[in-house]
């Protein structure tokens, strides 16, 4: 079952930093602040262990490789009865992840997983 996914604005902001930056990866570490939205970095920019969980790894159109979603294990724990959308709003995010000079921010909409909407 697919636990994460985008819509059609993040997908577009995905491909202009995949054009910009290479490669890319999410992070959500739960933290307190910006740490509990996703980050977006180049691939391999953050390094993920045995305290993260990969959601999922998400198919972009006009983007060559997938880009993973990573989430740490404790927030995941918080999160695991729930489906993940990936959206962008207007205002600025972290300073950390690629999406900050544009204006935008990443977030995330959930909704709880249910066995007829996966």
């Amino acid at each position: 079952m697919d636990r994460i996914a985008l819509t059609p604005a993040a997908a577009e902001l995905i491909r202009k930093l995949r054009a910009d930056h290479g490669p890319l990866m999410f992070h959500q570490s739960g933290g307190c602040c910006d740490g509990s939205a996703p980050m977006c970095y180049p691939l391999g920019e953050f390094r993920t262990g045995g305290s993260d969980v990969l959601l999922g790894e998400l198919a972009v159109d006009g983007v060559e490789e997938p880009v993973g979603f990573w989430m740490s294990a404790s927030q995941f724990e918080l999160w695991a009865h729930t489906h993940l959308t990936v959206d962008v709003v207007p205002g600025r995010g972290s300073g950390f992840s690629l999406e900050a000079p544009e204006g935008v921010r990443f977030l995330i909409r959930s909704r709880l997983l249910d066995d007829t909407a996966g």
